[in-house]
């Protein structure tokens, strides 16, 4: 394990934590987006536990590998369809967010299969 993987997995669990944290609380601008997006009320506690078990599910992945690729394959799985989601709500300025919380996790992954 590279010192780069375990930085990128950390900036990865620590973005995946703060947009959980943020949907879990509903933060503003994650209930205006979810609304605007049309994601049932009714989804937003789950979909919010799915990003906080993503992220600690990156930090276990520093100790047993299997663990981290799990959660990483999830959370670039979520994070597809919350791209899927800005783009059927014909919100395209707003596809680089989801896009952004992404792009560390795959960079986790890469450099997890890399070492």
């Amino acid at each position: 394990m590279s010192l780069a993987h375990v930085v990128v997995t950390l900036v990865a669990a620590a973005m995946a934590g703060y947009s959980a944290g943020a949907l879990l609380l509903r933060a503003q601008w994650v209930v205006q987006a979810l609304t605007d997006y049309r994601v049932p009320r009714t989804w937003w506690t789950w979909l919010g536990a799915a990003k906080a078990a993503g992220a600690a599910g990156l930090l276990a992945g520093l100790f047993v590998p299997v663990i981290g690729v799990a959660a990483g394959a999830g959370l670039v799985l979520y994070f597809a369809g919350a791209v899927v989601t800005v783009i059927r709500a014909h919100r395209h300025s707003h596809i680089p967010f989801p896009l952004v919380y992404a792009a560390p996790v795959v960079g986790a992954l890469v450099l997890g299969f890399a070492a």
